[in-house]
């Protein structure tokens, strides 16, 4: 699969998201280690689903494959989903799919990478996401990142038996100050 450096990082570059990857993102949205955190565990995936649900959920101007610098490893996918230009707002959804990669900070690389083209190149003013109470590596990951807390609706997910609340965070383009973007020609 040939990848393409479109916003280039320390450690990771995201490329435009490509339908070639099916397979390795099937994979992933059948292993209850991913698909837990990310509330898709009570789906079953085929190839053809996942190419339906990939289909649906592209944006080509904010949907992309993280990738690694050493050795061009597709390793999970990051987007800008409901864009909304009247009002300059965006929804953040991200994946870390490959094991070895979590908890490494992979995906706050991703994130800030992210969010410096949303602000500084799609002109946004607000990104927001969703996550489950659960999930305490994600939220640390979002607070590193510059996302504050705005809300939370109670036992909203039902995941193993459970009900669990879902946590709403954003941050605003005033509140994200840093360039993360290493090929940039333009500098702040």
């Amino acid at each position: 699969m040939k990848y393409f450096k479109k916003l280039l990082g320390d450690r990771i570059y995201l490329s435009p998201r490509s339908i070639e990857d099916l397979e390795k993102f099937t994979e992933w949205m059948n292993d209850f280690e991913v698909t837990d955190y990310t509330g898709r565990s009570g789906q079953i995936m085929s190839l053809e689903g996942e190419r339906k649900h990939l289909e649906q959920n592209y944006n080509p101007e904010a949907t992309f494959s993280i990738i690694t610098l050493d050795g061009d490893k597709l390793i999970g996918t990051v987007g800008l989903e409901r864009i909304n230009y009247t009002h300059r707002t965006a929804t953040l959804g991200i994946f870390i799919g490959d094991k070895d990669y979590l908890s490494k900070g992979y995906g706050t690389e991703a994130i800030r990478l992210l969010l410096d083209y949303g602000f500084n190149y799609m002109n946004l003013h607000s990104v927001k996401l969703e996550l489950m109470s659960f999930n305490e590596r994600a939220l640390k990951c979002y607070k590193k990142c510059g996302f504050k807390e705005t809300g939370r609706i109670r036992e909203n997910r039902f995941i193993n038996g459970n009900y669990y609340d879902t946590i709403t965070m954003d941050i605003l383009e005033s509140e994200f100050t840093e360039s993360y973007i290493r090929n940039k020609n333009i500098q702040k």
